[in-house]
């Protein structure tokens, strides 16, 4: 074993070789090994080192020597690399890239759900579309018109320690009493329930917010402050001898204006849990749906200054908004289907 073999690291089987393994090569068949016992030092296949001779090989002597040479294979070896790897399909799908423009100004999807809802109802075969990977990578590429900035979800999101606090205030049940079952969401009927705040002012409004496990169906009630119980009287008329089967359970935080609400469970079968303090995760669905709402009304902004119609037509969007969770099917189609069949129960 020569001095130049025994300062290389051992070749990993499945890596390309190296300038110095073709140094190698060249040096052994030039001292008459075989192809196979050069394979055998290489730590590599015979085919491998057959192939790599095959694209060195140059002819001398006016072509009446062949001879394997390190520099010719490299070369060749470089220039393969250039042409290897997937090519974009940025400009075969021009079509689908204005798909994609189009919903996520106009209506406000997401990457994923442009690339994914495209397939879901049948707007797009599956290949003329791309990945949600690959729409952001043109994100990052400024291939879409669409920046990092227009993303409101991928600029803020960042990871915290969960902290589990002890509740210090007993208003009604803790959420450690809540089935198991209710967080595998695959039961129609639980919700989760806060509040949003515009000015925080004695006369402004707020916002009451549900959204149901399940469907991930968003209800916005605008209400005068400190009126919760009266929202939820108006909903219970509303939905009547089938409330029982629509709203099973409520999962709130344990603030003061909530503290009323276990009295529900006084005049109906709903069971009403609350969270950790400090614990929006406990109720992740609704703080989820909570960030949609900023998008159109910015914290520290008056509820009073939108009409009825503009917060109804923010659930609206809430609610028609293809999400991943559901298939790329929207919360009203899911909502709509499980009140079917409660009311063809009755």
């Amino acid at each position: 074993m020569d001095s130049l073999h025994s300062i290389m690291n051992q070749h990993v089987k499945g890596k390309h070789l190296s300038f110095e393994e073709r140094v190698i090569i060249q040096l052994r068949l030039k001292d008459g090994w075989s192809l196979r016992a050069i394979a055998r030092e290489l730590n590599c296949s015979p085919s491998t080192i057959s192939y790599e001779v095959k694209r060195g090989t140059v002819k001398l002597y006016h072509g009446k020597v062949k001879r394997y040479k390190t520099s010719q294979g490299h070369d060749v070896y470089q220039a393969h690399r250039k042409n290897c790897g997937r090519k974009s399909d940025f400009l075969k799908k021009t079509q689908f890239i204005h798909y994609v423009h189009k919903h996520f100004f106009k209506d406000g999807w997401s990457l994923d759900v442009c690339s994914n809802r495209a397939t879901a109802v049948g707007e797009f075969a599956s290949s003329n579309v791309v990945c949600t990977k690959t729409l952001y990578n043109y994100v990052d590429q400024s291939l879409l018109g669409i920046y990092n900035y227009d993303l409101p979800e991928k600029l803020k999101r960042n990871t915290k320690l969960h902290r589990i606090r002890k509740n210090k205030k007993k208003l009604g049940r803790s959420i450690e009493e809540r089935p198991k079952e209710i967080s595998e969401r695959n039961e129609f009927g639980h919700w989760e329930c806060d509040l949003v705040l515009g000015h925080k002012s004695k006369d402004d409004e707020v916002l009451l917010t549900l959204s149901e496990g399940m469907s991930r169906e968003f209800l916005i009630l605008r209400i005068p402050d400190n009126s919760v119980m009266q929202a939820f009287k108006e909903l219970q008329r509303q939905y009547s001898e089938h409330w029982n089967d629509i709203f099973k359970t409520i999962t709130t935080n344990n603030g003061s204006e909530f503290a009323d609400l276990s009295n529900l469970e006084d005049v109906s079968n709903t069971l009403v849990y609350y969270a950790h303090p400090y614990a929006s995760c406990d109720k992740g669905t609704v703080e989820r749906h909570n960030g949609l709402i900023r998008r159109f009304i910015p914290k520290g902004e008056a509820i009073a200054n939108y009409s009825l119609q503009d917060i109804i037509n923010i659930e609206t969007w809430c609610n028609s908004l293809p999400r991943k969770i559901l298939a790329y099917h929207t919360p009203d189609e899911i909502f709509e289907r499980e009140l079917d069949l409660i009311y063809q129960a009755a």
